[in-house]
């Protein structure tokens, strides 16, 4: 066996050798694992793992190549990504390109043959940290100041979000529905356009006369990466907008809506960032398996006073994972309701949004 060439360094001192493949170059950049089991291409191409290093808990990644249709935005942000087996020969009838193909294409670089259980028990336990990946012979003491060096990015949503508007439309419509563009996934226009909507997609930044202008039924404040507080702009507008028109939110964009009505978001860290996780339906008293990101969660506590009610909690760890305000129309989810990848119970949200469009002043 040949000798690594790479090898990934902590922030916190640990190091791990393995086999570089995708982009060579070196790279820093926020580490957290995903559990997954497949769906390695909509996350590669998730607008919200933005400038992240994703550890692939799943022992082998690469076995069904890339397929042209299977992308969640054009645009490829991903940091870097680590996995234990990269597959080099796919096996697949639907397959274009090999992941690591397209990684290089988009100077996205990756690890593999590391023990990921292991680097997963560490972010586990000390919680998401930055990472390096370098090549083998550089010193733990050159990669840590590597680390220290790079500037960390303070607003990802402008990079990943659209510079100007685009529409998805579908034939026979019956809404018009505009989307904050903070990451948005190509899966949810795709939910909207198979539910009779026409879908304006603008940038994260749009002023409200702007939006008001295309007399939308309602809104959608999409998903997308960071912090919530680095995109106060979106918070204003949904401040002027609530009440207004219906609106639903979806993982930023739920919290940015606790946000704008005056609840707080706490930082988890956990360095978890998409795993199966089972959240309950306070109306219905349903369980639902969602998919969802936890590098922020709503502060329970500060929803009080708020008018925002929670409509949806962690089994687990009795988290927010859904809010509503009946009153204006309006609600968000934790998680990512339309399922890609993870699980489909919670498509349902999309029909409950065009069901407050049905009875909107506009429709």
């Amino acid at each position: 066996m040949t000798q690594p060439d790479k090898k990934l360094v902590l922030q916190s001192g640990e190091q791990f050798y393995g086999y570089g493949f995708g982009a060579n170059r070196p790279t820093v950049c926020d580490i957290v694992f995903n559990t997954s089991v497949v769906g390695y291409q909509e996350i590669l191409s998730d607008p919200g793992y933005a400038d992240q290093m994703v550890v692939m808990t799943y022992p082998v990644i690469g076995n069904y190549g890339i397929t042209d249709e299977d992308f969640e935005s054009k645009q490829l942000a991903l940091g870097a990504l680590v996995v234990r087996e990269y597959c080099t020969m796919p096996s697949n009838f639907r397959f274009t390109k090999t992941l690591a193909e397209i990684m290089e294409e988009n100077s996205i670089p990756g690890i593999c043959g590391i023990d990921t259980r292991a680097l997963t028990l560490t972010l586990r336990d000390k919680g998401a940290m930055r990472a390096a990946i370098v090549d083998a012979d550089v010193t733990v003491e050159q990669a840590l100041e590597l680390i220290e060096n790079t500037p960390e990015q303070s607003n990802v949503v402008a990079k990943v979000s659209c510079r100007k508007r685009w529409y998805s439309r579908t034939p026979n419509h019956k809404y018009d529905v505009v989307v904050v563009d903070c990451g948005v996934k190509r899966t949810i226009i795709e939910e909207l356009n198979r539910r009779g909507c026409n879908v304006i997609i603008v940038p994260y930044n749009t002023p409200v006369e702007e939006i008001r202008a295309f007399n939308p039924h309602g809104i959608l404040i999409s998903n997308g990466p960071g912090s919530p507080y680095c995109v106060p702009e979106v918070v204003e507008l949904i401040k002027e907008l609530k009440g207004t028109l219906p609106m639903m939110g979806i993982s930023l964009g739920h919290l940015l809506i606790a946000l704008a009505y005056g609840a707080k978001c706490e930082h988890q860290q956990n360095g978890n960032r998409s795993v199966s996780r089972p959240v309950r339906n306070m109306i219905t008293n349903r369980i639902e398996t969602t998919g969802m990101s936890l590098e922020y969660t709503v502060s329970r506590e500060s929803l009080e006073g708020t008018g925002l009610e929670v409509s949806h909690s962690g089994v687990l760890d009795n988290m927010v994972a859904g809010v509503e305000c009946r009153k204006d129309k309006l609600f968000s989810v934790q998680y990512h309701p339309e399922g890609a990848p993870g699980a489909n119970d919670s498509t349902y949200l999309f029909d409950k949004f065009i069901k407050l469009m049905e009875g909107s002043s506009n429709a």
